[in-house]
């Protein structure tokens, strides 16, 4: 599953939620008929539950949704807090250059010299833009490396070869 949102509130009195959007283009959602809701983000797939999308719109900066299986307020309540999901499948076609979230989660991260600066353990949404969370070693001895997630420092994708290429030094 990719991991979309998280559901951060009840919405009115009819069911409504709001979602706090992991991504740039949280409108194309629309498109998909079901999207599938978890309590935890790391969840097998067997254990998301598929809902069945009625209606969806922007709001803010984020979104407001009515899903068929949530009739009420109290519905809605219930599943404050839960994360929004997708099978890679089911969601729209990316851009040349665009990339979802859980595409780059795991990916190795490389500088122009060659040298390992560790693998993508997350994305952080700072509103100017998004920002690589680049994990290097384990336990006391790691690193966390923040890097934005813009052209003058991520030079390459390839996520084939599942490498980021990056202008960015290993001691910064």
């Amino acid at each position: 599953m990719i991991v979309l949102g998280r559901i951060v509130a009840p919405f009115g009195v009819q069911g409504w939620v709001k979602i706090h959007p992991f991504g740039d283009d949280p409108a194309s959602w629309r498109k998909m008929s079901y999207w599938w809701l978890s309590r935890d983000d790391t969840a097998p797939d067997a254990q998301w539950k598929q809902y069945t999308l009625n209606a969806c719109r922007v709001h803010g900066k984020g979104l407001v949704a009515a899903l068929a299986e949530i009739p009420d307020r109290n519905a809605a309540e219930a599943i404050d807090g839960y994360y929004i999901a997708a099978p890679r499948e089911a969601l729209p076609a990316t851009a040349e250059g665009e990339y979802y979230w859980g595409d780059l989660v795991g990916l190795a991260v490389d500088n122009e010299a060659g040298e390992a600066l560790g693998t993508v353990s997350g994305l952080l949404s700072t509103g100017a833009h998004d920002v690589l969370q680049v994990q290097d070693g384990e336990g006391e001895d790691a690193t966390e490396r923040l890097i934005p997630f813009v052209a003058a420092y991520v030079l390459d994708v390839d996520l084939a070869a599942r490498r980021i290429r990056v202008s960015w030094e290993k001691d910064w």
